[in-house]
């Protein structure tokens, strides 16, 4: 687990030309409190009816684009977890769980996030480009846990079933 971020505000709303809204936290953390089919408590998904099938987002560092601006992070993307040498996006439409030490945390995931234009105003030109296909994926907590900055254990309990 490289990164945490929890943002308990849309810094990415109105016209990419106006500019992100300011974050009073920061959003990135060292450790997350994830709730059953909630979310990330304190972040601006977290019990959102609107987003109940995507209240947690997850991308893989290596799809970062580091060759548009190399101080790329969650800040920028907005999603809420970034994993090391885990190609994410491949495993859409399965469970997985990741385990930070203190017990598994499982993700249904759910969809693809996909890139906004946004990414090009606060990444850089390019950067919307670079991440399609490898945007990170949408996801709902299917346990309670806590994750934590450092090492995880990633594993593939199945396929998410479709209703």
């Amino acid at each position: 687990m490289v990164q945490l971020l929890v943002s308990p505000v849309h810094r990415f709303s109105g016209r990419p030309a106006q500019g992100p809204a300011s974050d009073p936290v920061g959003g990135l953390v060292q450790e997350v409190h994830v709730r059953r089919h909630l979310g990330i408590v304190g972040d601006r998904y977290f019990a959102k009816p609107a987003h109940r099938d995507a209240s947690v987002t997850i991308m893989a560092e290596e799809n970062l684009p580091t060759s548009i601006n190399p101080a790329v992070d969650l800040r920028m993307t907005r999603r809420n977890i970034l994993l090391r040498g885990i190609d994410i996006d491949a495993y859409l439409d399965q469970i997985v769980e990741l385990d930070t030490g203190h017990g598994p945390v499982v993700f249904a995931l759910n969809r693809a996030a996909r890139p906004c234009a946004w990414m090009d105003a606060v990444i850089g030109p390019g950067a919307q480009r670079a991440l399609r296909g490898k945007g990170g994926v949408r996801c709902t907590p299917l346990s309670d846990g806590v994750l934590r900055v450092g090492d995880a254990d990633f594993r593939v309990i199945g396929p998410r079933v479709r209703k």
